[in-house]
């Protein structure tokens, strides 16, 4: 690319795509007649179009002699930054640009491993928070648990922007120029992909990634990730793919860079691996078919359900915020070993176990998938059918983790998510998990932990640990006494 005194127009660069390598693969000359030094603007270009070598000729006019100054991207501990020759005459630079380019472009991608060489990540990641709602610690809350989804995704999370403009950029959400900010960031640390805490449209995922030529995904996209990686009774596999198919048909409509690049991974999983290429019509049909099996499959749950209330056995479905400890706390209670993890939801499958009182009494238990904020509407309507056990039962176990400061946030996600679901007049009792945790939140946030202790008060919630069967007592007692209404035995070993 060569420049002039007015400026320089940068051509398309689709025949020189970033990804394989981590230069462009491409030089930049242009002047500055007036004798001014290589700008900030200058080393931004370098930067977002991370060329392999840009330099400013100096000259000023009735002077003979033409000054030059060099720059480039070098490797240092942190990530890349920009190295500025001093400047001088033209004729004494001596650079050879077929071993030095070369050699700067390996040092550059050993640099890259380096910073993003932690434990079992699969991609590397920025994240994004643009929002005019809510005040900065909701924003900062909110990330902080799309730092959490990232984690679970096996995504590193390299580093997090938040901005809270007056009104959204309809192009890039956040401003043009905190966007670029946020490609220098991506450079210096190695990052593949921008992860937005807000859902996307169509057009602004094509923006960003044409500005920036990285992989961009939504919150909404993430979760969905994370479903399709842990899905895995049938019931789950067909709601899952039924959400992405819903989620990706009103993304197909061409192809930027975002889906040329997108070639699986993270956020690509499941029927976006395989259906970009589909046409809308065939799309429809699969939604259609997948909605037919859900039914079939809604009918089997429904008759199973049919024959515990013949039975007379009472039902308890644990309902909460993901990663509150249900699945725990439903080993706990009945001795068994659904799968359990501290990553958020996973659980994806329901599971129901019977829970054994003194006297040949008992009643069944049922895990079911975790909530969370800024739930994908499509996901949530596939899932409705997984849910559908939850009218049925006769109390619901509202699981906090009380060790999180934002419980109460949590607390009113889930009951809000729960009135969504015609539920909102179910009897509940709310179980405040990881007492063993309490400690230390009393040291972290002695508010949050004062309000833990007042509330379970007020609403008559008991306080346990799922890791320590002695304190599930009062639990045990409760339940017994909910549904017999005598004194009960209490037996724990």
């Amino acid at each position: 690319m060569v420049g002039d005194e007015k400026g320089l127009v940068i051509p398309d660069l689709r025949d020189y795509p970033l990804g394989k390598r981590t230069l462009r693969g491409l030089r930049l000359i242009h002047t500055h007649l007036k004798n001014e030094q290589i700008s900030e603007d200058d080393i931004t270009d370098l930067s977002l179009l991370r060329l392999d070598l840009l330099a400013a000729l100096l000259f000023t006019p009735g002077r003979q002699q033409i000054f030059a100054q060099l720059s480039w991207l070098s490797p240092v501990q942190g990530g890349p930054v920009a190295i500025t020759n001093p400047v001088e005459p033209l004729e004494r630079v001596d650079i050879d640009c077929a071993h030095f380019i070369p050699e700067l472009e390996a040092d550059l991608e050993r640099s890259t491993r380096a910073v993003a060489k932690i434990g079992q990540a699969l991609e590397r990641a920025i994240l994004i928070s643009v929002t005019t709602q809510g005040t900065r610690q909701e924003a900062e809350d909110s990330i902080a648990e799309l730092r959490e989804l990232a984690r679970t995704a096996q995504v590193e999370a390299l580093d997090a922007f938040i901005q809270k403009p007056r009104r959204l950029n309809p192009r890039f959400l956040m401003g043009e120029g905190k966007m670029r900010d946020v490609v220098i960031r991506a450079l210096q640390r190695g990052a593949t992909m921008l992860i937005f805490d807000q859902e996307l449209t169509p057009a602004q995922i094509r923006s960003i990634s044409a500005m920036t030529e990285l992989k961009v995904i939504d919150r909404s996209q993430l979760i969905l990730d994370i479903f399709a990686r842990r899905a895995k009774s049938l019931d789950g596999k067909v709601q899952v793919e039924l959400a992405q198919l819903k989620y990706l048909l009103p993304r197909l409509t061409g192809r930027g860079v975002q889906m040329s690049r997108l070639m699986g991974g993270i956020g690509g999983r499941g029927p976006g691996e395989t259906k970009l290429e589909v046409d809308r019509r065939r799309i429809r049909d699969r939604i259609a078919s997948l909605e037919r099996d859900l039914k079939e499959l809604s009918r089997g749950r429904a008759q199973r359900r049919q024959q515990r209330i013949k039975a007379g056995v009472p039902i308890i479905s644990i309902v909460g915020y993901t990663n509150a400890g249900k699945s725990t706390l439903l080993n706990a209670l009945t001795r068994s070993s659904v799968f359990t993890e501290d990553l958020l939801f996973a659980t994806l499958d329901t599971s129901s176990r019977r829970l054994r009182f003194p006297r040949e009494r008992e009643v069944i238990i049922t895990d079911t998938v975790g909530f969370i904020r800024s739930l994908p509407k499509s996901l949530m309507g596939a899932f409705k059918a997984t849910l559908e056990e939850l009218h049925d039962a006769d109390l619901l176990l509202h699981v906090v983790d009380a060790s999180q400061s934002r419980f109460e946030d949590q607390i009113s996600q889930v009951e809000r998510i729960l009135e969504e679901l015609g539920l909102g007049d179910k009897p509940q009792l709310l179980v405040f998990n990881k007492s063993d945790l309490l400690a230390e939140l009393k040291k972290a946030d002695t508010v949050a932990f004062l309000k833990v202790r007042q509330i379970a008060r007020t609403r008559n919630g008991l306080t346990v640990s799922a890791r320590d069967r002695k304190s599930l007592a009062p639990l045990i007692q409760e339940l017994q006494h909910r549904f017999w209404q005598e004194e009960p035995e209490v037996l724990i070993d």
